[in-house]
């Protein structure tokens, strides 16, 4: 059993971070704000359909939000192979935070001065959700995922960088996942190995916009 979830078979995830939106390159926080991706972040999915047209999926998922539909979408292109949506895999909600930038967010609560806006163990926006509460809803979605896979299976899981911290912890625990000290980019791709007993880390953070022409 890994951290705590049932896993019967060996099974690979494959989770890309959606492509990038307005808000990103200007660094604001998204939250589940529904922003969708910029003309980059066409360019960046179709380069992740591309990097990633040779892997057979057994299925897909993706969070609900668009950036992550049209980036899912873009990757399943030409395939027979129906997207799921599950908000489980939403990006952490910032409440009052989203729209801001990690400047002016401090400006707003000077005691985070000495934290980093990469480290959301460390804070709950105001009428956001907890580190804790995303981690809890990110379990749920991959037992659900490791209940349908089978042995050798590779499934597919497009979704953002709160959800993509919280899988660290939620699979390799807190220290292991804190220790790592990731910056999730857009468009960047994560593989997982996982089986009953272990998981690991097959692939970490790779931007696939810098491996593909």
């Amino acid at each position: 059993m890994v951290a705590g979830l049932r896993i019967a078979a060996g099974f690979e995830l494959v989770v890309v971070r959606h492509g990038q939106t307005a808000w990103n390159a200007d660094g604001r926080f998204q939250g589940q704000s529904d922003i969708p991706l910029d003309a980059t972040g066409h360019s960046q999915a179709l380069a992740l359909g591309a990097y990633l047209s040779n892997v057979a999926f057994a299925f897909a998922v993706s969070s609900d939000l668009s950036r992550a539909t049209e980036t899912a979408q873009a990757i399943l292109a030409g395939r027979d192979l129906e997207l799921g949506r599950d908000p489980r895999w939403r990006e952490m909600q910032f409440g009052a935070w989203e729209g801001l930038t990690w400047k002016e967010i401090v400006a707003r609560n000077p005691e985070l001065a000495e934290r980093s806006a990469n480290a959301p163990r460390f804070y709950t926006p105001q009428g956001g959700e907890s580190f804790e509460g995303v981690c809890e809803r990110v379990a749920d979605a991959v037992t659900s995922l490791a209940a349908r896979a089978h042995e050798g299976s590779r499934i597919l899981v497009v979704t953002h960088a709160g959800p993509l911290h919280a899988l660290l912890r939620v699979l390799l625990g807190e220290s292991e996942a804190a220790a790592l000290g990731v910056r999730f980019v857009p468009a960047s791709v994560t593989r997982f190995a996982l089986s009953p007993h272990r998981a690991r880390i097959v692939d970490l953070n790779r931007a696939v916009t810098d491996s593909v022409a």
